[in-house]
């Protein structure tokens, strides 16, 4: 490992002293000194919290006064792709932007990527592999790195302390199968069978917040990459695909969802009548709740009183390959950039250790970084940073209509519709479709 970012940092010094800029990136350990300004103005676009952002580049800024024109500006996530791509149009957008990994697929036509060797700015493959978590590398292609990782937001398992206790548990679930006995313990009805109390939000889709998320993971723990590159490097989808120990990945991971919403079943804990599932959580009506690490501050703002904690997400029973699903966000270079070469070395610096530890800080989420995430740590720290070594994703074609894809499949085989079988082979061709396949 130290090698390998001893590499780095000749291959950065490099470029630098052939761009005469005057200034140092160490990629490995972040130093940065620049008294001449040749950064230039550097606007950057994304959905991270600005305060977060700024405040960060203001502590580097003190150091590197290089540093004091670059911008970074918070943009609304649901209108975020789109203004992107007019801008970029227009001939109007940012130097750097925050490629959020689902945007990978989608947002490729928009970047230029940080080539694997020969250029400026060059990156290998090894350096980028030993650096960056193996979720990370949805950001490697044939032609190299789509951009420079800096914050992962892994799932994970929140969990009320006080129903967890009534129920009769001393702690939370670590396999899946360990939810079949919580859901008949801790979840209450009223005579007519209306859910008061829920042990986990299961089953729907439209209610349970980060549905096609959860579904993702449970996906992926099945077996199934969702979407995989093929010999010729076309992204296909690979649902249906079975491994070498497991059968039907899809169908199994789609069967264990919906169980929860069979009124039939001993496990019955959630329906379409519920409230949405982080707001029973934070009302103290909900159990256990998947949802994203960066969910902590919110979760304590919206009830100071909740008694919670946060534990790894559960796994499949004798599993070998622990893993959960999460995002990761990566500084890109757009097509268009009016400072390139500014903007690369503002992302090499951001994506450094000293510098990913800061925002890995502010922000509350561990850092993508495989030197920051080697230290064990006690409590929700350490549960985040076990949660982000094992953090996967999958190239997704669009997430909006991909949503969609998922939605059909939990109500076709909620509402009978579809046999699971069925469902999870629909959602298999609706994902060839959006890949133009």
């Amino acid at each position: 490992m130290k090698n390998n970012l001893t590499l780095f940092q000749i291959i950065i010094l490099g470029i630098f002293g052939a761009l005469a800029l005057g200034g140092m990136v160490y990629f490995a350990t972040g130093t940065y000194g620049s008294s001449s300004g040749q950064v230039g103005e550097v606007l950057i676009w994304g959905t991270l919290d600005d305060r977060v952002f700024n405040a960060v580049m203001r502590d580097l800024a003190e150091d590197n006064p290089a540093l004091l024109q670059t911008t970074y500006v918070e943009k609304p996530i649901e209108t975020f792709s789109a203004e992107l791509s007019e801008a970029i149009a227009s001939g109007r957008g940012p130097d750097l932007y925050v490629l959020q990994s689902d945007y990978i697929l989608k947002d490729f036509p928009k970047i230029f990527p940080f080539l694997s060797a020969g250029e400026k700015f060059s990156i290998s493959e090894r350096v980028f592999k030993d650096t960056f978590i193996d979720g990370a590398e949805l950001f490697w292609s044939s032609q190299g790195a789509l951009g420079i990782p800096i914050a992962v937001d892994p799932m994970v398992l929140f969990w009320n302390r006080d129903l967890l206790a009534t129920a009769g548990f001393a702690e939370p679930p670590t396999e899946w199968e360990d939810l079949f006995d919580i859901a008949e313990r801790a979840t209450r009805r009223d005579s007519s069978k209306s859910i008061l109390k829920s042990a986990i939000a299961l089953g729907e889709y439209d209610n349970v917040t980060h549905a096609k998320e959860i579904l993702s993971l449970l996906i992926l723990q099945a077996g199934s990459a969702i979407t995989e590159r093929d010999e010729a490097g076309r992204v296909r989808p690979s649902l249906q695909r079975s491994s070498l120990d497991i059968t039907q990945p899809a169908q199994n991971a789609l069967r264990f969802f919906v169980e929860f919403a069979n009124p039939t079943k001993t496990v019955y804990s959630w329906n379409g009548s519920l409230p949405q599932s982080r707001t029973m959580f934070t009302n103290g009506d909900l159990l256990l709740y998947l949802g994203f690490a960066s969910e902590i501050p919110v979760l304590r703002a919206q009830n100071p009183n909740l008694n919670f904690n946060v534990a790894v997400v559960p796994q499949l029973k004798d599993t070998s390959k622990a893993l959960t699903f999460g995002r990761i966000y990566a500084l890109a270079v757009p097509r268009g950039s009016k400072n390139e070469t500014g903007a690369r070395s503002v992302a090499l610096l951001l994506g450094s250790k000293p510098t990913s530890a800061l925002l890995a800080k502010a922000r509350g989420t561990p850092s993508p970084r495989r030197d920051l995430l080697a230290d064990p740590a006690d409590g929700p720290e350490g549960v985040m940073r076990d949660s982000a070594i094992r953090t996967k994703g999958w190239l997704d074609p669009d997430p909006t209509q991909s949503g969609s894809v998922f939605r059909n499949m939990v109500d076709g085989a909620v509402s009978g519709s579809a046999r699971l079988s069925e469902a999870s082979q629909r959602a298999e061709r609706e994902l060839a479709n959006l890949l133009g396949l």
